[in-house]
């Protein structure tokens, strides 16, 4: 249990810090930025409890933290350009002002704590890894196997999100694009590839560690990692949330009837 608790300990401390600058700059927004760089801290510091170190970077272990490292850093500063000395996300300026004078108090935990016990949840593939005997369930050639696949999934997702949220950057940087709907690119085929990417290198990062797995109900309990940030995506925080904001909007509507929510569908570009 002290193993866990470890972790739950850094995590809070993490967020704690980031509360205090959103305090400070009352903008709860940033929440966001600490959200990937949260993630690449646990993660590393997770694998620097691995009780094997010699091996640690060569092994399942090292390849997921790795993984984790590339996605949150990569997020952590996309994110920061996007946000830092911008106005409060809409999100969380709605909350603002529905909470009042009890903003701060639920800030903390509605917000930050809660982030955090979600950041713990879905890091448990690579927590439990971390703390996993060096025999595997799977023979090895099913293992290499299974790292192959995982890799893929990890790189396919990567790339949905990471080109996806460029090509969002782009247009909106185009004055003629204001209040229009993104529909190019890989938002021709889903209207939401960076939160399908997210979600789909969550699957790849899950295959990678059930080859550090020596129990089978460990592995079954780390299924519950990417299972929420699947949740999360598809009917909280991602594409509900999200599309909520333009259930009004005329262009986005006929975008919806057009292309589909999450799962890319393929077609000819005209």
């Amino acid at each position: 249990m002290t193993y866990f608790f470890s972790h739950l300990g850094l995590i809070f401390c993490f967020m704690v810090f980031m509360f205090m600058i959103a305090t400070y700059k009352q903008n709860n927004g940033l929440v966001d930025i600490g959200w990937g760089a949260g993630f690449v801290v646990v993660s590393m510091f997770s694998l620097f409890l691995f009780r094997d170190r010699s091996i640690a970077m060569v092994s399942s272990q090292g390849l997921i933290t790795l993984f984790v490292f590339l996605w949150g850093t990569r997020l952590a500063v996309y994110l920061f350009i996007r946000n830092w000395g911008k106005v409060e996300d809409w999100r969380y300026a709605k909350w603002r002002q529905e909470w009042g004078k009890w903003v701060i108090l639920r800030s903390f935990f509605q917000v930050f704590m809660l982030q955090g016990l979600l950041m713990f949840v879905i890091l448990l593939p690579i927590i439990l890894a971390n703390n996993s005997a060096s025999i595997s369930l799977f023979p090895k050639n099913l293992s290499l196997i299974l790292v192959g696949i995982g890799i893929f999934f990890w790189c396919i997702g990567f790339y949905f999100q990471a080109v996806g949220d460029f090509q969002l950057t782009q247009f909106k940087k185009e004055v003629a694009n204001k209040g229009k709907i993104m529909r190019y690119g890989l938002w021709a085929y889903t209207r939401h590839p960076n939160y399908f990417g997210e979600a789909v290198m969550w699957w790849g990062i899950y295959l990678i560690a059930l080859t550090a797995f020596s129990i089978w109900y460990v592995a079954i309990i780390a299924l519950i990692g990417p299972l929420t940030i699947n949740y999360l995506l598809l009917n909280v925080s991602g594409v509900a949330m999200l599309e909520s904001k333009y259930r009004d909007n005329v262009e986005f509507q006929a975008y919806k009837k057009s292309t589909p929510a999450f799962i890319p569908k393929f077609k000819l570009l005209k």
